[in-house]
């Protein structure tokens, strides 16, 4: 049996990019601030991997949904 030593995980906090630049709003009509919290496969991005504040990955989370409703941003990724 080997034994691997286990990697120093070098982890930063990110601050919210609502929070921290007050001109940014979180707004459904902008699909190019959201498409930054969506995954090439469609998927809203996390809170901790996004780096923001519950309050605005709420705010994200209900804009992404209402931009896909009105086909602002796609439901899916494109088929290529």
């Amino acid at each position: 049996m080997s034994f691997q030593p286990r990697r120093p995980s070098f982890q930063y906090r990110r601050g919210c990019r609502f929070c921290s630049q007050s001109i940014l709003k979180v707004d459904f009509k902008d699909p190019k601030i959201l498409r930054n919290y969506i995954t090439e496969r469609g998927k809203i991005v996390p809170r901790r991997l996004s780096g923001n504040c519950a309050k605005h990955q709420r705010q994200i989370t209900v804009a992404i949904k209402r931009a896909r409703n009105l086909a602002l941003l796609p439901y899916t990724p494109p088929r290529s």
